[in-house]
């Protein structure tokens, strides 16, 4: 059996013995340091807890430097606790998995590689281009892309780059979208018009995605939950559940919640009524 075989039938038999009831993501007592060359030691994530339940959307929100990328880094097993553990499905994450996709905050593509093949990338990687060569086109039109199968990075937009980079993820068919600030460098309509995409993506694959995220209304009008993180050393200072019927931005309820959030990251809120 090969190793990419024993890989799949291990993740099939995890699949297999996981109840939908329990957290798809559980961390558990997290611990992350990092060691400089002079030696001194930087503690980025301290004692973090956290379910995610299947089919969840979380925002993870908090200062520059709190750990919001290092846990993500954890969860998709580009990287390891030092303490703690972190399960996806109740088994122990050991590395990275076509399970958990990840979108990178500049999108990664290859400059070499047309955007379709870009998002065949994995597919060729793991042996699967013959199977699901189909399904490049599919994901082109899912992110509005088609008619730019032949561009390259560079003749398309940073907007258009990282819907690359998210129909590359979700090509794999991932039960878990790890998101690390895809449209932090993007303009404001491009960065809504990108918001409400992955919005209609979720909606329609009910997959779990986890969003980082410096943007508090980013944060409100993606997340079904807020997690406010603390400055360095990271821990979970309060999850807040967003219940809003439709996700209008200038509505009376996304207000107060963009209020509550900037009020809780101790930034100063001006009351004009």
């Amino acid at each position: 059996m090969s190793a990419a075989t024993a890989t799949e039938t291990q993740v099939s038999s995890a699949s297999a013995e996981w109840n939908a009831s329990e957290p798809i993501i559980s961390i558990k007592h997290i611990e992350r340091d990092f060691v400089a060359d002079d030696g001194s030691v930087t503690q980025a994530l301290s004692d973090v807890n956290l379910d995610i339940r299947k089919g969840e959307l979380i925002s993870i929100i908090g200062p520059s430097g709190c750990g919001k990328t290092t846990l993500l880094r954890l969860i998709s097993g580009l990287d390891k606790p030092q303490r703690g553990e972190v399960t996806f499905k109740g088994h122990e994450i050991e590395g990275p998995n076509p399970e958990r996709g990840y979108v990178f905050q500049q999108g990664s593509l290859f400059p070499w590689l047309t955007v379709e093949e870009n998002i065949a990338f994995g597919l060729k990687a793991q042996g699967k281009y013959k199977e699901h060569k189909d399904e490049v086109g599919e994901y082109l039109n899912k992110v509005g892309l088609a008619g730019f199968e032949k561009s390259y990075p560079h003749q398309i937009s940073g907007g258009m780059a990282q819907r690359v980079a998210i129909a590359r993820a979700l090509i794999d068919h991932p039960e878990v979208l790890l998101l690390d600030e895809p449209m932090g460098a993007l303009d404001s309509f491009t960065r809504a018009d990108l918001q409400d995409r992955l919005l209609d993506l979720w909606e329609k694959y009910h997959m779990t995605m986890i969003l980082v995220t410096h943007d508090v209304d980013e944060a409100i009008y993606l997340g079904n939950r807020v997690v406010i993180m603390t400055p360095r050393p990271g821990r979970i200072k309060e999850i807040v559940p967003i219940d809003l019927a439709q996700r209008d931005r200038v509505s009376d309820d996304f207000t107060a919640y963009r209020k509550q959030l900037l009020t809780k990251l101790h930034f100063n809120v001006h009351n004009h009524d």
